[in-house]
């Protein structure tokens, strides 16, 4: 299985060559969600991880917790390699639109907004429900759901993350790859939203050029996500979202 999750750094490495994101996650309900969600992206290897919500209190939690992260009230210029956006379901209005950037990765109430992203490469991550509310049925079984998975990543041109047990990737090429490590330990709240930020922080970190190897990508932090969460389960049960994050470290270094 492989085990490069995170990309080697060279010698002459610093903070910004190694990859910049931006997160937009969390609201008034899901403040939590911008925890998780900048707590994935920190773990995937980007060398700088900005925050952006125009709320004070959101941005004094994620500051706290993690005082390496730049909080930012606006995206205004702000230039980065990969946006993660959507986590938590932050208000996002019609006028909404990000500078360009070469990655994009799209969760909850932002996916609906994957066609009119202006970037080289979106990736959405839905569950079966959100893959409903975006207009796309879900067929039953690993087969149908490989099946769905790639008529959405067509219809939408991106990279569709299909969760739930045996999630699957899918590009709009017709590269359909299936998880085989993530179980029912994963189900459970904020899982969702630490992966969104770790395949976002690992897309901006290995760039990858095409979406062959963007699948390659997403799929090494999907089983990275994975095998943090059966560490976690391991040494601890029930587990949370928080434990995964407390594994993530242990589990890259494999």
């Amino acid at each position: 299985m492989e085990k490069n999750f995170i990309k080697k750094l060279s010698k002459s490495s610093h903070k910004y060559s190694h990859g910049t994101v931006a997160v937009v996650a969390g609201s008034s309900e899901y403040s939590g969600a911008a925890l998780l969600c900048v707590g994935g992206a920190r773990r995937g290897g980007s060398g700088y991880i900005n925050f952006v919500s125009p709320d004070q209190f959101i941005r004094d939690l994620v500051v706290r917790a993690y005082p390496d992260v730049v909080a930012r009230t606006s995206i205004k210029g702000l230039e980065v390699d990969a946006w993660v956006i959507g986590s938590g379901s932050p208000k996002l209005g019609r006028r909404f639109a990000i500078p360009f950037s070469k990655y994009v990765v799209l969760d909850s109430v932002a996916m609906k907004y994957a066609e009119r992203i202006h970037a080289e490469f979106v990736v959405i991550t839905p569950h079966e429900g959100e893959a409903r509310d975006l207009g796309f049925e879900i067929s039953a079984g690993d087969e149908g759901r490989q099946k769905s998975a790639l008529a959405m990543a067509v219809a939408l041109n991106c990279v569709v993350v299909l969760k739930g047990y045996h999630t699957i990737v899918a590009s709009p090429e017709g590269l359909v790859v299936k998880d085989e490590l993530g179980g029912p330990e994963l189900a459970t709240a904020g899982t969702g939203d630490i992966l969104a930020g770790l395949i976002g922080s690992m897309l901006a970190s290995w760039k990858p050029t095409n979406f062959n190897d963007l699948v390659v990508v997403v799929f090494k932090a999907i089983s990275a996500h994975a095998l943090a969460a059966r560490a976690a389960a391991t040494d601890l049960k029930p587990i949370t979202s928080s434990d995964i994050l407390q594994y993530l470290p242990i589990t890259l270094k494999q």
